[in-house]
């Protein structure tokens, strides 16, 4: 089997590379890709890497970037008090250089694409020798190949063979769709949340607050942009990549409609948006900004806007990600594990490398909520 290493998307084939995805997400898309690469979200050096069979047919790809990371980015509350104190003198402490295999900005699980007539055990060890060949010429001490959600774990033995250590981060949140409408959804909730809800939603109505739903939002992409910064920079409980008003345009303007925005007013200003992406039987929240850095209600409304939205538009289930967690469990969200495989260049190191990354990083300890009068409602599809 042979590897074939490209520098830029623009290098590949799109025929090639789209030709594998079969029902994967449009987020492994050449077009998908494109905005990815072109948006320049933080220092991200994507490679990208198809694999061809003795015919010279392919059947598998995968993508993988260097990035600089935080490695204790999932801590515990002190130990993010402490970092920030020993940062404010030392800036990259405990910030490294690594080589992710998987997406920067989404959650896909597992990471690599494969012709279904190809086992995972077939392109593993290919893949790993492509990522230490790479990390080793450009003196990067760890790999990550990110996100393996708990049905994935059959990749565990094989990745474990190779050394490399399982660990585990945040979880995502869904929220399976079953009703016709919004309101059929809030009736199937429990009284004690539903009132919740419909208290958060009277308070919003009392100041005016409306949304829509639209697709073209190229001409609005730099509000978007610093809308999503105010929200960033607040963030207290996972930081990473930081996008680009690039990034909000190339998805309005090449997705054919699938990314979409909601927009949030009061009154007849213009105080917020959630980032969607309408990815097959998924709609996935993206990501979230606001004008203004306040603790009010809007919150709350904006997740029942997306959730109509899912509604409105028959998908499965909504992605809501990761963080918020109390809020997203109190609207019916499910959590789903995420795993991280993890591998030092040079082998011998790898068990310190797994003891060292869990007692850094200790995801809060979260657990799902029996918010719905059938709790069945929560069972994944």
């Amino acid at each position: 089997m042979r590897a074939q290493v490209f520098e830029t998307i623009h290098d590949v084939d799109p025929q090639d590379w789209d030709a594998l995805l079969n029902e994967r997400s449009i987020t492994f898309s050449h077009t998908f890709w494109k905005i990815i690469e072109e948006s320049r979200l933080n220092d991200f050096r994507y490679r990208y890497v198809l694999f061809r069979d003795e015919d010279d047919q392919p059947v598998a790809l995968a993508t993988f970037y260097v990035v600089t990371t935080d490695i204790a980015i999932f801590s515990p509350p002190w130990l993010r008090r402490w970092l920030e104190s020993v940062r404010r003198v030392f800036p990259g402490f405990l910030k490294l250089r690594m080589l992710e295999c998987g997406t920067p900005i989404i959650l896909n699980s597992p990471p690599i694409v494969l012709h279904p007539d190809i086992d995972p055990g077939e392109i593993v060890d290919r893949l790993h020798d492509v990522l230490k060949t790479y990390a080793r010429k450009n003196h990067i001490f760890l790999m990550i190949l990110r996100d393996f959600e708990k049905l994935e774990a059959n990749w565990a033995l094989k990745l474990g063979d190779l050394g490399y250590q399982w660990i585990l981060g945040l979880p995502n949140t869904y929220l399976n769709i079953f009703w016709d409408s919004v309101e059929e959804y809030r009736a199937a909730l429990k009284s004690y949340y539903r009132s919740k809800i419909n208290n958060h939603l009277r308070k919003n109505a009392e100041l005016g607050v409306r949304h829509d739903l639209i697709e073209d939002f190229s001409g609005i992409s730099e509000e978007l942009c610093r809308q999503w910064h105010v929200v960033h920079e607040r963030a207290n409980e996972f930081q990473r990549e930081v996008l680009t008003s690039d990034f909000y345009r190339e998805l309005s303007l090449r997705l054919g409609g699938r990314a979409k925005i909601i927009r949030f007013f009061r009154e007849e200003i213009f105080v917020g948006h959630a980032l969607l992406l309408h990815d097959k039987d998924t709609l996935r929240w993206l990501y979230f900004g606001r004008s203004e850095p306040v603790n009010d209600s809007l919150y709350l409304y904006v997740i029942q806007a997306v959730i109509q939205a899912g509604i409105d538009l028959k998908v499965r289930r909504i992605e809501m990600g990761l963080t918020t967690y109390p809020i997203k469990l109190d609207v019916g969200a499910r959590l789903e594990p995420i795993h991280y495989a993890i591998c030092c260049t040079y082998s011998v190191l790898n068990p310190l490398i797994g003891w060292g990354y869990g007692l850094l990083n200790k995801p809060s300890s979260v657990q799902d909520k029996a918010v719905f009068k059938n709790d069945g409602s929560k069972e994944g599809p």
